[in-house]
C-alpha cells in the first residue's frame, strides 16, 4: 500500500472514532507513538494523516500538549460534520440547526420559483401531495418520506438557482433520516401535506412573496413540530 494510501486509511480512521463519539470534542487523541505502533506505518505517515484532520478543521495540534479534537462548529468539511451529526440521532441542536438551514435555503428558493416554475413541475408537486396523502391514510412512513423529499426538491431545481440544488444536495442523506424520524408522528404528516397544498397554490398563482411566505411557514411549522412533538417526547418532557 502507497504512504498516500496509509494516511488516507489513519485519517479516515480517526475520523470515524471522533464521530463515533470515542474522541469528544476538546479530548485528547492518541499520541504518534501509539498511533504508529497501532497501525504499524511510520511517525512520517502518521504526522501526514493528523495534517489531514487539521486541514479539515476537525483537530488541532498543540505543542507540547498533543492533538487536540476541534467543536464541531470549527469544522470545515461538510462529509466530516454530516457523518458526526447523522450518528447522533437524538441530537436536537443538529435536528433544529438543519431546519434553520433548510429555512435560509428554501423560502429564497420558493419566491425564485414562483416565476420560473413550469406547469410539468406544478403537476410534479401535486402528484407528490397525493402521494403524500395516500402515504398517511397507509400509515407507509417510507413513501410519505420520499415524496415530500421530491416535492422539495422540484422547488430547488424550478428556483433556476444551480448554485441551490448544489448545496442541498450533499445533505440529502442526513434529510432523509431526519424526515423519516419526524414523519413517523401523523400529526406533522397533517401539518406537512397542509402546507405543502399551501406552497402549491401560491407557486401556481406566480406569485413570488406568497410563495415565499407559504414556504416560511411551513419551516416555522416544521421546527415547532420537531420541538413540540420529537424532541419534547425523547427528552420525557
Amino acid at each position: 500500500m502507497t504512504r498516500q494510501s496509509l494516511v488516507a486509511m489513519i485519517s479516515e480512521d480517526l475520523l470515524n472514532r471522533i464521530t463515533s463519539g470515542e474522541f469528544p470534542p476538546e479530548s485528547t487523541l492518541p499520541g504518534e507513538q501509539e498511533l504508529v505502533a497501532y497501525h504499524d506505518v511510520s511517525r512520517v505517515t502518521v504526522r501526514e494523516a493528523v495534517k489531514t484532520l487539521e486541514a479539515l478543521g476537525v483537530a488541532r495540534v498543540e505543542r507540547g500538549r498533543g492533538t487536540f479534537v476541534n467543536p464541531l462548529h470549527h469544522w470545515t468539511s461538510l462529509e466530516a460534520v454530516l457523518r458526526a451529526t447523522s450518528t447522533d440521532q437524538d441530537d436536537g441542536s443538529a435536528a433544529i440547526q438543519l431546519i434553520e438551514l433548510r429555512r435560509m435555503l428554501e423560502v429564497g428558493s420558493a419566491a425564485l420559483a414562483a416565476s420560473r416554475i413550469t406547469e410539468e413541475e406544478l403537476g410534479e408537486l401535486a402528484e407528490d401531495i397525493v402521494r403524500m396523502r395516500q402515504a398517511h391514510l397507509g400509515n407507509d412512513v417510507t413513501l410519505f418520506v420520499e415524496a415530500d423529499l421530491h416535492f422539495h426538491h422540484v422547488i430547488l431545481l424550478a428556483s433556476g438557482n444551480v448554485f441551490v440544488s448544489v448545496l442541498l444536495e450533499p445533505l440529502s442523506r442526513i434529510l432523509a433520516v431526519r424526515r423519516a424520524q419526524t414523519s413517523k408522528v401523523p400529526e406533522i404528516q397533517e401539518h406537512a401535506i397542509a402546507h405543502h397544498h399551501f406552497i402549491l397554490e401560491a407557486l401556481r398563482s406566480g406569485d413570488s412573496e406568497a410563495s415565499r411566505v407559504a414556504m416560511d411557514n411551513h419551516m416555522v411549522q416544521t421546527l415547532h413540530d420537531l420541538q413540540a412533538l420529537v424532541l419534547s417526547e425523547s427528552s420525557g418532557a
